[in-house]
């Protein structure tokens, strides 16, 4: 068998030294040592053979992961099988976490959720050293915290356990934000509404909170769903997975781009704002927050419905009529559609809630589908671990 060296065969590949080696870490091609064991060398037939076939993928396949919470279809998700639109409208926030958690019914009375006063009152001194003009979501990280180091039960990782945190959990991160009003009900989203507005709600754009609770609360393996998986599976407890989850959701590419969309409303004090707010971020070769979907080519009905139920909730609204200015110069530019952040951002808007109150919505609502993924974590019960592809100088 004829050898060659990492130069010779590179340029038979027409790759770099670093994407050779990358497809030996992959079993793609098989190498060995020269005798002077500082040079590495290379079948000349498997380099030939794989010239003539076509070079593999720079990137690693895809990775799978089994999962029975949620699929997602050409412009929403399902969960366990049923449209996330329909039940957006039609049921609120708690039951629809427990059919996930559980796969109960979501038409079940679930009850009030409750977190227990002692917590609340730790997860609220906690918070009297930050700064008074912190957003929501970096007060939920250090609420989950407080949450977790005060529960005895933590570590019981059986599907009832679970659940019951889940509920413990949820209801303790959003009593323990600083009320801005009185809450009208016992509900999440009425207690949630209380802790970033500080005026009464609509029934109309309460309504449009729940279903944002609703449409936002699982997404398949999102970004911040993986990290909490991975954490699940190295058997981390609930309040640790919420926190794993809570420190990917605030990038800008995932459920920070509601603050982002916030931000870019703001620039639009009037609807003819819009075309300079636009131009100004395409300038500057900027993505515009809130528009645009890695898995909704065609658009995302999520984002759709929640911007309906603002518009009929506030007719004649000037935060409507800057949203629609903005998502008219969008159209003329033939840029991406909106998504569920940027309706989510005109809810925040519209509503008068606090800056990064859209950010919070996601997080509250998402911690539910972090849960639901854990929970087959842990009955899993393997340790989710990724192979990288080594791309590195060649190793001795």
């Amino acid at each position: 068998m004829e050898w060659i060296d990492a130069a010779t065969a590179a340029e038979r590949l027409g790759v770099k030294p670093a994407t050779l080696y990358a497809y030996v870490s992959r079993g793609v091609l098989a190498r060995r040592h020269a005798e002077d064991g500082r040079r590495s060398l290379f079948s000349a037939e498997e380099v030939e053979r794989l010239a003539r076939r076509g070079r593999p993928r720079n990137q690693p396949p895809e990775l799978v992961i089994e999962s029975a919470v949620t699929a997602l279809g050409v412009d929403r998700p399902y969960y366990r099988g049923v449209d996330a639109l329909e039940l957006a409208v039609t049921r609120d926030f708690e039951p629809v976490a427990e059919w996930l958690w559980t796969g109960d019914r979501p038409e079940a009375d679930v009850g009030v959720w409750w977190c227990e006063r002692e917590a609340l009152r730790a997860a609220v001194a906690a918070q009297r050293g930050l700064p008074a003009d912190l957003l929501p979501l970096d007060r939920l990280q250090v609420i989950t915290t407080v949450l977790g180091a005060s529960d005895s039960l933590r570590h019981h990782l059986d599907p009832a356990s679970v659940a019951a945190t889940g509920r413990r959990m949820i209801a303790g991160l959003v009593d323990a934000l600083p009320r801005l009003s009185e809450p009208s009900g016992d509900s999440i989203a009425e207690r949630l509404w209380s802790r970033l507005c500080p005026h009464p709600a609509t029934p109309a754009l309460l309504h449009a909170l729940r279903a944002a609770l609703v449409l936002l609360a699982d997404h398949e393996l999102a970004a911040s769903t993986l990290a909490a998986r991975v954490a699940a599976s190295a058997k981390a407890d609930p309040y640790a997975v919420v926190l794993t989850g809570l420190g990917v959701l605030g990038g800008p590419l995932h459920g920070g781009a509601s603050y982002g969309a916030e931000r870019l409303l703001a620039e639009v004090p009037e609807p003819g704002e819009a075309s300079r707010a636009i131009a100004g971020r395409v300038r500057r070769g900027e993505r515009i927050p809130g528009f645009g979907h890695s898995v909704y080519k065609s658009g995302d009905a999520r984002g759709a419905l929640l911007l309906d139920l603002v518009e009929r909730a506030a007719p004649g609204h000037g935060r409507i009529a800057a949203a629609q200015a903005v998502l008219g110069e969008m159209r003329r530019r033939r840029l991406p559609d909106r998504n569920i952040d940027f309706a989510l951002a005109t809810l925040v808007a519209v509503s008068g809630m606090v800056s990064g109150a859209g950010e919070a919505v996601f997080a509250v609502s998402r911690a539910v589908g972090w849960l639901a993924h854990a929970m087959e974590e842990y009955e899993r019960g393997e340790l989710l671990r990724l192979r990288a592809s080594y791309t590195g100088p060649p190793t001795s």
